[in-house]
């Protein structure tokens, strides 16, 4: 296993993925758009022989949550059909994918840290769509390999750290909510996941234990509300921004998307089958504020 595939280039997994893979040996040929559309089918197929890779990952997809509220069809064709055709591509070819889902996958009605095995409940379109895409990428290749991630961030794109970091720039006082847990994941850190997990899939040749779901995100969890003031704390030294961050109940900041009030994953699968463990959150998060103040 050589040539990589990664779909979504300029997003904020497929940059990792530029650098990560090559430090593991691999090749990555990165596709995006306009080249590359799961609207128009016949660009991933002409992406997909043009490339000949010996594995996939597929970081394309539908992630505005609330404009998928809106329009749930157009989602369902990135996040559900899309994953469908690389699964059909990839399983004629006889190659692994690497399939990035969510957290959304789950109602956030739980109150322990979810497990692969917990029963998913979607409750926005988002969700919905990624989980269908789930479905399809499993049921169109055997060697499918399905990673949930959660509150992904990173020095490019758009990101809830980059956002606060903006904000809090221009305003004095700022309210983020406290009553959403989950597991903040340095797209960098997630990035150098996959690559390892590739690795050990090359060092062994697949093995039935790699079919299935698994978890990646960064270790131990947070909410929001202390998310944010770890941000503004993390780019102190670089002379970031310093307001006051007030807590609020999520009643105080609907949004058209219903949010998970517990999204935290269970990552021990991951770690157990591919000996990859995220770093904890605060290391990433140190890190891609490094990055963002870099020069």
């Amino acid at each position: 296993m050589r040539r990589i595939l990664v779909t979504g280039r300029g997003g904020q997994l497929a940059t990792g993925l530029e650098a990560s893979l090559p430090a593991q040996g691999f090749e990555a040929v990165l596709v995006g758009q306009p080249d590359f559309e799961f609207d128009q089918p016949e660009t991933v197929q002409a992406a997909f022989a043009a490339v000949r890779p010996d594995a996939v990952v597929n970081t394309a997809a539908w992630t505005a949550v609330d404009a998928a509220e809106d329009d749930e069809p157009a989602a369902f064709r990135a996040n559900a059909l899309g994953p469908a055709l690389l699964g059909r591509l990839c399983g004629e070819a006889g190659i692994p994918l690497v399939q990035i889902s969510t957290d959304y996958v789950y109602d956030g009605l739980g109150t322990a840290p979810y497990v692969e095995t917990a029963l998913p409940n979607p409750s926005s379109a988002y969700g919905r769509t990624k989980l269908a895409g789930e479905w399809a990428a499993l049921a169109a290749c055997p060697q499918t390999l399905v990673l949930r991630t959660a509150w992904v961030y990173s020095p490019v794109g758009r990101n809830f750290v980059r956002t606060m970091l903006a904000v809090g720039a221009q305003r004095p006082e700022l309210r983020v909510v406290n009553d959403q847990h989950g597991n903040p994941t340095s797209a960098p850190d997630l990035a150098d996941a996959i690559a390892g997990v590739l690795a050990r899939v090359r060092e062994t040749g697949w093995q039935a234990s790699y079919r299935g779901v698994f978890h990646a995100a960064g270790s131990g969890h947070t909410h929001w509300h202390e998310f944010a003031e770890a941000i503004f704390a993390a780019a102190a030294p670089f002379g970031g921004p310093r307001p006051v961050v007030h807590p609020v109940g999520s009643h105080e900041y609907p949004t058209k998307a219903k949010r998970p009030a517990n999204s935290r994953l269970d990552t021990g699968k991951l770690k157990a089958t591919f000996g990859v463990e995220l770093p904890a959150w605060q290391d990433g998060l140190a890190q891609v504020v490094k990055a963002l103040h870099a020069g």
